[in-house]
């Protein structure tokens, strides 16, 4: 199964998040190349177990992450 994450809070549908998050994913990559695939990956319901990944490698809040993202 594809990785499908929604961060922004807007209703999206599965086809609009999927094209969404490869969009920031591919924005986050350039921007922190230290940024592996398996880092910005996760099943659908684990978008917590991402963010406090993510958390740890780039040494951000959880809340700067969000907005981070949402900034892209």
């Amino acid at each position: 199964m594809p990785p499908i994450v929604a961060i922004k809070t807007k209703k999206m549908n599965t086809s609009e998040v999927k094209g969404n998050w490869n969009e920031q994913k591919g924005k986050l990559k350039r921007k922190f190349g230290y940024l592996t695939d398996n880092d910005l990956m996760f099943e659908e319901g684990k978008k917590e177990e991402m963010l406090g990944k993510l958390q740890i490698k780039l040494g951000k809040t959880k809340d700067d992450l969000i907005k981070l993202i949402e900034s892209l």
